[in-house]
């Protein structure tokens, strides 16, 4: 973009392939999300843990990871269901879930 827009200075580089997560580069987004959706399987796949909420989050975290997913990535995904990992993982009293799904908060969200 050269020419200034609605109040916006013209910028005068261009990226070559954007990183949306620019200001958090040299993090382990992927290997942060592995370890957290290692421990969420290993109990939501348990018939005794899942239910239909955490079947329609397979099917959305499918889609994500296939490219289907217009509106969220696997990233946003997890974002938006952490309360509930929390909740599953104190539940298990799973404290090296919990600390890896911090970790991921506080590093990736």
């Amino acid at each position: 973009m050269d020419q200034p827009t609605a109040g916006f200075p013209a910028l005068h580089f261009e990226l070559e392939q954007p990183d949306r997560y620019l200001t958090f580069q040299g993090i382990d987004f992927e290997g942060n999300m592995r370890r957290v959706l290692a421990h969420l399987y290993r109990y939501i796949d348990d018939p005794a843990h899942g239910n239909a909420f955490w079947d329609r989050f397979k099917a959305r975290l499918g889609a994500a990871e296939a490219g289907a997913a217009t509106i969220c990535d696997k990233l946003l995904l997890l974002h938006s269901h952490v309360y509930y990992m929390v909740d599953l993982f104190e539940e298990q009293e799973d404290e090296i879930a919990l600390a890896d799904l911090k970790r991921l908060e506080e590093e990736c969200f």
